[in-house]
């Protein structure tokens, strides 16, 4: 393959005694992954796979070796959740798995926080490289929990790698786990991080491997700030390269500031720019290996040639037949045999625990992330359908983040299930006065699409302008101040998560214990078969633009404002 031409030229700073040696050439390849999210095994098309990721690492490794470089293979975080069979393992098939590949260092992941910090301790034991992260202090001593960065030497150049998390992980994770922990701003610790090593160690190169995610421009919207914003914060050339995730996205820009949208595997990928720093993004699930090759003459340090390689991605074809196959994007990259005999005990011990079949759906419940994050769907009335049941509440409402897959239309198993509602939480509920619930749905139902928050509702129909609710109604009738309502949700959302108002102290809060997928589990049991047009959202929930006209004084409904942040209910 042609190299791209890219290069950056970024002077280091002088140092009184520099460890490199002028006018010979140092060759480095940093190759890269983020948001495994448990993909430890093949999908069910046979692509990706920590097998055939190591089988290419190797291959690429190999090849470096042989133009005089060395390798230096980061994860961006996000080990954790996503997939059953590693779920129910703690992911200790991918930390063994990363292990066997040879990975320098990981960024640690805001689903690094999904289990106990117990478990996060366990796999810091199995990993044999550590897991960075700067950013993340705890409350009652002010020091940080994790390995702020760690040093490597390939080919006589000292590299350092900073780790980074998202600041958003405390809301956006189980406020259960962060009660004596915080996350400050990352790219103040950046910056801090930085000068301790640039006046203590005196790297030839910086690397931030960060879980953050990449927005273009800067526009990260309800999210916390991100790579981008990282970059352009600190002193141009602080950091020479940001190898990011949490975004899961490939960054591939088609011009300045605009990222390439439906990046097709195998063709060229241009990373972004910012402010002196390269930002690269693998996309997820180690889909794409990233590569970065680097050279390094007289402290000027140079991108030479940047991919994302393919792990057996494929695309569906239509046959003339009427049939459908799949077919690779590129040439099919065998699996390793030793991975396969690592992982495979893993594989059959999970599959023995979720093969077994538990009911069965007549059509598709979207669970899509482009789906969920935007507008209200049949999957996700389903899992609020199963937990009204359950609790015997009024209405329900959760996070569309929560909802993390979808369900086909045939046999459903428990593993289907945990795909969809992996994180364990517990089904909550608590009794409100109407005009308490007002003021909850009023900051729930104006969270802006595209974040984990956007709210997903059962038994609901509201109108919402940005700041307010209107026309609201409980089970298809109109919301009355004085009576007492019930709703459920999830231990998650009841205590803050998401940015949802907290209401784990109210006197009427219950925690049922009962994990969420456990009761979708029985509620799929007592339902089947599913019909997935009886759980279709009829236009209940509506989001008025900011911006609109005002209505006609006299069909203008009365709108419902919070003067302060759930002041009156909390207090």
């Amino acid at each position: 393959m042609t190299p791209l031409a890219l290069t950056l030229t970024i002077l280091c700073v002088s140092l009184p005694a520099q460890a490199w040696v002028k006018d010979r050439v140092y060759k480095f390849t940093v190759l890269h992954t983020n948001d495994h999210h448990g993909h430890f095994w093949p999908d069910e098309h046979d692509q990706y796979g920590l097998a055939a990721q190591k089988t290419m690492m190797d291959q690429i490794r190999y090849d470096v070796q042989a133009h005089g470089g060395q390798v230096l293979i980061l994860s961006g975080g996000d080990i954790n959740t996503g997939v059953p069979e590693s779920d129910l393992q703690d992911a200790e098939p991918d930390f063994r798995g990363m292990n066997l590949i040879g990975y320098d260092a990981m960024a640690i992941g805001n689903h690094e926080f999904d289990n106990p910090l117990s478990v996060l301790r366990q796999q810091q034991k199995w990993a044999k490289f550590p897991l960075l992260s700067a950013n993340i202090y705890q409350k009652s001593t002010g020091t940080r929990l994790f390995q702020p960065y760690a040093l490597f030497n390939r080919m006589g150049l000292k590299i350092a790698v900073i780790g980074l998390t998202t600041d958003d992980t405390a809301k956006i994770g189980n406020p259960a786990y962060f009660t004596d922990m915080e996350f400050r701003p990352p790219a103040t610790e950046a910056k801090a991080v930085v000068e301790t090593l640039r006046s203590k160690e005196k790297p030839d190169v910086i690397i931030a491997a960060t879980h953050m995610g990449h927005y273009d421009n800067g526009q990260h919207g309800s999210n916390a700030p991100g790579d981008v914003e990282m970059a352009r914060a600190l002193p141009a050339g602080y950091l020479d390269l940001i190898v990011g995730g949490h975004s899961q996205n490939p960054v591939c820009m088609a011009k300045p500031n605009v990222r390439q949208v439906d990046y097709v595997p195998g063709t060229p990928c241009q990373p972004d720019k910012q402010n002196g720093t390269w930002i690269v993004q693998a996309h997820e699930w180690g889909k794409y290996i990233g590569r970065a090759d680097f050279s390094f003459l007289n402290g000027t340090l140079t991108l030479e040639h940047y991919e994302l390689v393919p792990i057996n991605l494929k695309h569906k074809v239509a046959n003339a037949d009427g049939s459908t196959s799949w077919i690779n994007y590129t040439p099919e990259i065998a699996k390793n045999p030793a991975m396969m005999k690592l992982l495979t005990p893993f594989q059959k011990k999970g599959e023995a625990q979720l093969g077994v079949k538990i009911g069965s759906a007549n059509g598709h419940f979207e669970g899509d992330r482009s789906k969920v994050r935007f507008v209200q769907t049949n999957l996700a009335r389903l899992m609020l359908a199963s937990q009204i049941a359950r609790t015997g509440a009024d209405f329900a409402v959760m996070s569309g983040g929560g909802v993390r897959d979808s369900i086909e239309s045939g046999t459903l198993t428990y593993k289907d299930v945990l795909k969809v509602q992996p994180f364990g939480n517990t089904l909550t509920w608590v009794e409100m006065k109407g005009r308490d619930v007002e003021k909850y749905l009023a900051v729930v139902a104006n969270i802006k699409p595209d974040s984990g928050g956007y709210a997903q509702f059962a038994n609901v129909s509201l109108v919402a302008d940005g700041t307010g609710v209107s026309q609201i109604t409980i089970k298809g009738q109109p919301l009355e101040a004085d009576k007492t309502y019930r709703m459920t949700t999830l231990s998650f959302n009841a205590s803050g998560g998401d940015g949802y108002p907290a209401i784990d102290k109210l006197p009427g809060y219950v925690n049922t214990g009962f994990v969420d997928a456990e009761v979708l589990k029985e509620y799929i049991q007592s339902h089947s078969p599913l019909d997935a047009a009886a759980y279709e959202p009829k236009g209940e929930i509506v989001h008025k633009a900011e911006n609109a006209p005002p209505a006609k004084p006299s069909d203008k409904p009365k709108k419902w404002r919070l003067p302060t942040f759930l002041t009156a209910m909390l207090e």
